[in-house]
């Protein structure tokens, strides 16, 4: 058993000597229990010091137990913060990249739609060509027939002037009778 006095002293002499954390475990709650005080006059009750130790000992025990306790709560929780800031980081990553490949996406979908609307121009400028050219075409078509139609017209009023001419002439010839005398065949041959 170590003596109270040798035991006090070399802990006094390491507490400025140690840091706080090993000046709190310095003493053992065993060593609290085993340690004895040298008699001296008008000492303590030797009871009341042992019963103090005792209680002392399970206090400090409880309080080392607890603080091992925090210890690992604390080893836990910053292992739980890695975790965590390691979700965060891949969290971000995975953010950006979704934000690049949205951008992407944007440019891409841009650089379609102006291609899709230039075809969609061109398509439209062809088709309003052909429209133009039919158009043109139809005009030519029309212009022909109406050309056709005033021939036809000229050609149909020729044929009436011409049927009404004969018919005046008919009508001329049956108003005046004239008698042709018939040739005999011998002064027709001469």
């Amino acid at each position: 058993m170590l003596n109270f006095s040798q035991s006090a002293a070399a802990h006094a002499g390491e507490a400025t000597a140690l840091p706080q954390q090993e000046r709190a475990t310095a003493i053992t709650p065993l060593e609290m229990r085993q340690t004895s005080f040298a008699n001296g006059w008008r000492g303590y009750s030797r009871e009341a010091v042992r019963s103090f130790l005792v209680d002392a000992s399970e206090s400090y025990e409880l309080a080392l137990r607890e603080n091992e306790r925090l210890r690992q709560d604390i080893e836990r929780l910053q292992a739980s913060i890695r975790q965590y800031q390691d979700l965060e980081s891949g969290l971000k990553s995975t953010l950006v990249h979704a934000q690049k490949v949205a951008d992407d996406v944007r440019a891409s979908a841009a650089l379609e739609a102006d291609r899709v609307v230039k075809e969609a121009e061109g398509r439209a400028e062809l088709m309003m060509m052909a429209a133009q050219n039919r158009v043109e075409d139809a005009q030519r078509e029309i212009d022909g027939l109406k050309l056709r139609r005033r021939e036809a017209e000229a050609n149909v009023e020729s044929i009436i002037s011409s049927l009404h001419a004969t018919l005046e002439f008919i009508r001329d010839q049956q108003r005046e009778p004239r008698v042709v005398p018939l040739r005999t065949r011998m002064e027709a041959a001469s």
